[in-house]
């Protein structure tokens, strides 16, 4: 038996019901591109919304990762991936979660207890050790030695900053080698795989700080693709039964073996072949294109076919389409949107093929052509041309640069891209307002904020070139990413602060105006994705500070908005910045 309908059997025995996979592209959620996580699609039920079959639930839910997509090619990186989950609204706490997953672990996967370890939260000045979690390990059977306590960074969902449901996790070790099992655990020793985390979400956190949940919910969570990889005993998820299948497919069509120069790119192809598959197969009629989840779709498609021609396979022979008829064929029993749509898939996937084959190997000479040209950086132009012409994603040609020690002046690239297409790929409609789901208080407060953080950027950076290119609000925080092409300073984020809680503090008055989308470009004022709004458009401007064509909502004055604390600036993608803020 699968380890998907053991853990589902599993947790059915202990009163839990069984709910379907939600869609990997997200049915009423425009702010995401992609489910990413299990717990994603049951957001309002863990918000305190009544789930149709009650308290006790559970699943696989398909997911589809993004953010790290240059890391696949290694053991264990994935686009797309399983996750196994269970929860509890409001029913079962600590107790029984942490003894159903020792019972799943040991009596039904037969793990041994000696080859577990857990980590838990270690406490801080604003919430208590969690002791509670550490006495029933314990009582389990896992000695002190392998209990280990840690901070918010590794146990505390999601994290202290943002307000909200929130509480401390308890995430479960194996040990993953042939080496003697240490007695005690290190958190820091490679060898041990987190292979389950179970959230507590146990309080709320407001402008007074942390109060317990009325209602109090666990949220747990398994990947497929791991744990089934640690059960069959490799250190490999690609040489697992999951993928086994897949590479040996490749391996005959291309005549080579999984080793040395030719693993990376059987493992791309492979895991590239699975997300396309998944995302091509829904209802949602995903196809590839030049915004959203269609850019994905698309990049995904041709950076296969990329491998396959680096393989020696050939690109306009049966490979594909035999692949992708084996992933359908292990996953329709999971998912049988797949087999109703499997012509649809293979339609898909063949058109894409077809248009990116014409032109792939002329786009290489091209490229190495370039490149011999280049001595540090491929330029906008030559980047864009390969883009353009032939049909090159931005992200194909920087990897192709690495491979060859080059950089790409991407800033450079997406400059001309905006110019030149009606659509930026970071476009789903509702980004186009801002990307809000809702109209609370505190989100119209984070989107007047975008304002302004937009602002200071270019004054903080000097470098009147950085715009907006997409942002997230939620109750909790505000996301904003930026073209930039380095992480910023510890001082640069406190002199954005700064300049910020400045404009905040003089009380600047926010006004609206309506105009022709002509006139509003004419007066100064700027927008994301000009193209995309109507003749007649709204512009706000925030005293002397900021001019913008935007859909609202916002804030009367910039006093409403208390104070600006930036939490996180990170790398969203090639040549964008993220930056991750809360207002408090």
């Amino acid at each position: 038996m699968k380890l998907k309908d053991l853990y589902i059997n599993f947790f059915i025995s202990k009163g839990h019901k069984q709910i379907p996979s939600s869609p990997v592209v997200p049915e009423n959620d425009n702010t995401v591109l992609f489910n990413t996580a299990g717990m994603q699609p049951l957001t309002p039920y863990l918000k305190g919304e009544k789930h149709p079959l009650g308290t006790r639930l559970v699943d696989y839910q398909k997911c589809v990762r993004t953010n790290d997509l240059d890391e696949v090619g290694d053991a264990t990186h994935h686009t797309f991936f399983e996750m196994l989950g269970n929860w509890s609204l409001g029913d079962y706490f600590k107790k029984e979660s942490i003894a159903w997953s020792f019972e799943f672990l040991t009596d039904v996967l037969h793990i041994p207890v000696e080859k577990l370890a857990v980590t838990v939260f270690e406490g801080n000045d604003l919430v208590e050790r969690d002791e509670e979690s550490a006495e029933i390990w314990k009582s389990l059977g896992i000695s002190e030695d392998r209990i280990c306590y840690l901070g918010v960074d590794d146990n505390w969902w999601p994290n202290m900053e943002m307000f909200g449901p929130c509480g401390p996790d308890t995430e479960i070790f194996y040990f993953r080698s042939n080496d003697p099992v240490p007695e005690r655990f290190d958190p820091k020793d490679d060898r041990w795989v987190e292979i389950w985390n179970n959230v507590f979400m146990q309080y709320n956190h407001d402008e007074n700080g942390f109060a317990p949940l009325k209602q109090k919910n666990v949220d747990t969570g398994m990947g497929v693709e791991r744990t089934t990889a640690i059960l069959e005993g490799v250190d490999d998820n690609y040489l697992s039964s999951i993928f086994k299948g897949y590479i040996e497919l490749i391996e005959e069509y291309s005549n080579k073996p999984y080793d040395g120069e030719y693993k990376k790119s059987m493992r791309i192809i492979a895991d590239h072949a699975r997300a396309v598959t998944i995302i091509s197969g829904e209802d949602s009629g995903i196809k590839p294109s030049n915004t959203d989840q269609g850019y994905v779709l698309r990049r995904l498609i041709r950076r296969i076919i990329r491998h396959e021609n680096k393989l020696g396979i050939d690109i306009n022979g049966e490979f594909l389409s035999k692949l992708i008829n084996k992933i359908i064929d292990d996953y329709k029993e999971y998912y049988p949107e797949l087999e109703k749509n499997r012509e649809v898939v293979l339609s898909v996937v063949e058109t894409e093929k077809n248009k990116f084959s014409k032109t792939l190997d002329k786009g290489l000479k091209e490229f190495n052509k370039v490149a011999l040209s280049s001595t540090k950086v491929i330029d906008a132009a030559s980047a864009f041309h390969l883009y353009d012409t032939y049909g090159f994603p931005i992200e194909l040609t920087c990897e192709l640069a690495s491979e060859k020690g080059l950089d790409v002046d991407v800033d450079g690239f997406h400059e001309r891209f905006k110019k030149h297409q009606e659509l930026s790929r970071a476009g789903a409609e509702n980004k186009f307002k801002s990307g809000l789901a809702g109209t609370s208080e505190i989100e119209t407060k984070y989107h007047t904020v975008t304002h302004l953080l937009n602002a200071a950027l270019k004054i903080v950076l000097n470098d009147k070139n950085i715009h907006q290119m997409g942002s997230n609000i939620t109750p909790e925080r505000m996301r904003f990413d930026f073209n930039f092409d380095r992480k910023l300073t510890d001082e640069e984020k406190k002199s954005l602060e700064d300049l910020i809680n400045s404009w905040i503090s003089e009380d600047l008055k926010v006004t609206k105006s309506e105009m022709s989308k002509l006139d509003a470009v004419k007066s100064g004022a700027e927008a994301m994705f000009i193209e995309k709004y109507p003749e007649v458009v709204s512009v706000y401007t925030i005293g002397d500070v900021s001019k913008e064509i935007c859909t609202g909502p916002h804030v009367e004055s910039t006093s409403e908005l208390h104070h600006f604390k930036i939490v996180k600036e990170e790398a969203s993608s090639a040549g964008v910045r993220r930056i991750k803020a809360i207002l408090d």
